[in-house]
């Protein structure tokens, strides 16, 4: 019975990350403090 138990947790949690992998991630993706600058400094020298 452990051994059956054993092998169905194991395909489980293959089936469980391969569709985590599938699906979009809701997080968006980190843009670190540097990145902010350079993004923030271009956006206003194109605005002047």
């Amino acid at each position: 019975m452990n051994r059956k138990k054993k092998i169905n947790q194991v395909l489980k949690k293959k089936v469980k990350q391969a569709n985590a992998k599938l699906n979009p991630k809701a997080k968006p993706r980190y843009i670190s403090k540097a990145e902010r600058l350079k993004l923030e400094q271009a956006s206003t020298e194109s605005q002047s």
